[in-house]
């Protein structure tokens, strides 16, 4: 039976609609308000707490920083500035840079010591700010854009001051536009040292960055040169600053990893022929005692590019560069068990937090995004949390793709993968790798009060929805994403 054209036509535009009006609805629904407060995103979890919410007054993120009275032991200004630089194999390259150079300068610190830095942008557009990646700052002062503040404009400035109560090998970079500008060079390494304890003999940084699909060592697209003499002890901080995970091994030494983001392991011992895998955001110590013999030491990071331990420039010439080991270190394994601070059998909150991805709309923009918990951005998780809680948190990533999964203010203890319990040192990490496939389940004490983005720290995957805050009840931000400030959502 034929239907008549005009049935047909009135099927055909019935099927019409039935597709285009639900889209017409999704797209009109994902559509972000120009000003919004991440405080009204999403929905709250409060991850099983029997008794709601807590009383108290509430804190407002820009009261907790640090006392302004106190004089600062380490001060630095840092002009940040988007323009053509020189890295220091001498190629030029657009992008940004913080006092007239990228990486920006090696901020080092004593435990204990009080920290400012002062921010000023020259000619960053889109403003600009400074995040300490894997130092607990307080909340006010972790400089992320429409959370704790507002971006730095053009021609404007702002303060940063922490204590360095942490020891260990950290980063600071832009959480402002930050998929675009820590590409583009807005970074630099910090470390705090100890304030009673003997240094190695040799300490070097190697932060190593892609700038344009150019791998280097401190801006350097060559080895870098240490010398180290025989017997002497060298540490070895690799900063892992892009956007994916990156192998590290070591030819001519059996090395020790004895810190991972900042946190020493307990009893490590040799690592044998195997890769160390330092995921983006996270930095690994290594440990090596330079051959008696005078032979050179060569830690690859990445593959093309290495530090060089020498003995001097005239000594044996450096191992040449190898292939990664078939083996990579597993930290639920190394080192040895020690005790922990808080019993994370008896969490105070249970959270989980599942990585997937689907096709929608993002603020009208159709495409294929990663979601939480099966939602897209803004509508996902607000991990409620009070000052003094156990939390645990289940990491899921069913998403096709690794994800470095980075939490601010905070270090979590790594509990399990796939259901197995850890079973060597205590492994803390504010970056945490998690293929596709994998689950982790962590632990951490809520000591830091605040509103904390735990984000995937592939930038991009932050800027497409892959992120959710953790905020402590009562505490609340006057700072909104979007705004006369355009903060950005990240």
């Amino acid at each position: 039976m034929v239907l008549p054209r005009r049935l047909r036509l009135a099927a055909a535009f019935a099927a019409t609609l039935a597709v285009v009006v639900p889209l017409a609805w999704m797209w009109r629904a994902s559509l972000l308000p120009p000003a919004y407060s991440i405080m009204e995103m999403g929905y709250a979890d409060d991850g099983g707490h029997a008794h709601g919410r807590h009383g108290g007054a509430a804190r407002d993120i820009t009261a907790l920083v640090t006392d302004r009275r106190r004089k600062p032991d380490v001060d630095v200004t840092l002009t940040a500035r988007k323009q053509r630089h020189r890295l220091a194999s001498g190629r030029e390259v657009d992008g940004y840079t913080l006092n007239g150079r990228s990486p920006g300068p090696e901020i080092v610190a004593t435990a204990g010591e009080l920290v400012q830095v002062r921010l000023v942008n020259e000619s960053v557009p889109g403003g600009v700010t400074l995040h300490w990646h894997g130092v607990d700052v307080p909340g006010g002062e972790d400089g992320v854009a429409g959370v704790t503040q507002d971006a730095v404009g053009v021609g404007q400035e702002y303060v940063y001051r922490f204590v360095a109560r942490q020891v260990g090998t950290f980063w600071y970079h832009s959480h402002q536009l930050s998929h675009e500008q820590v590409a583009g060079g807005l970074l630099g390494a910090l470390v705090i040292r100890p304030a009673h304890e003997r240094r190695p003999a040799v300490d070097v940084v190697a932060l190593t960055h892609l700038y344009n699909g150019i791998r280097t060592i401190n801006g350097s697209e060559s080895d870098l040169v240490v010398p180290a003499s025989p017997g002497a002890t060298a540490r070895v901080r690799v900063i892992n600053t892009d956007n994916g995970p990156i192998p590290t091994w070591v030819t001519g030494a059996a090395p020790r990893l004895v810190a991972v983001d900042g946190t020493d392991l307990h009893a490590p011992g040799p690592v044998g022929r195997a890769a160390i895998l330092v995921t983006s955001g996270g930095r690994a110590d290594l440990e090596v005692i330079m051959p008696a013999d005078g032979s050179p030491v060569r830690v690859q990071i990445g593959g093309p590019l290495s530090v060089v331990l020498t003995g001097s420039s005239h000594g044996p010439s450096p191992a040449p560069a190898s292939a990664r080991p078939a083996a990579t270190l597993d930290l639920l394994a190394y080192g040895r068990p020690t005790p922990v601070p808080f019993d994370a059998a008896r969490p105070d909150r249970t959270f989980r937090y599942e990585m997937g991805r689907r096709p929608g709309f993002v603020d009208g923009l159709p495409g294929l995004y990663w979601t939480v918990n099966g939602r897209l951005y803004p509508d996902v998780p607000m991990f409620m949390v009070a000052e003094g809680d156990v939390v645990r948190m289940t990491i899921v990533n069913d998403s096709g793709e690794v994800h470095p999964m980075h939490l601010h203010g905070h270090h979590a203890l790594v509990l399990g993968r796939n259901g197995v319990a850890a079973a060597g040192s205590p492994w803390w990490v504010d970056s945490l790798n998690v293929e596709d496939g994998e689950s982790y389940d962590i632990a951490f004490l809520a000591g830091n009060p605040g509103i904390w983005v735990d984000h995937c720290h592939n930038l991009p995957h932050a800027q497409e929805g892959l992120l959710v805050h953790l905020m402590y009840e009562n505490v609340t931000t006057p700072f909104l994403i979007g705004g006369p400030a355009d903060n950005s959502r990240e």
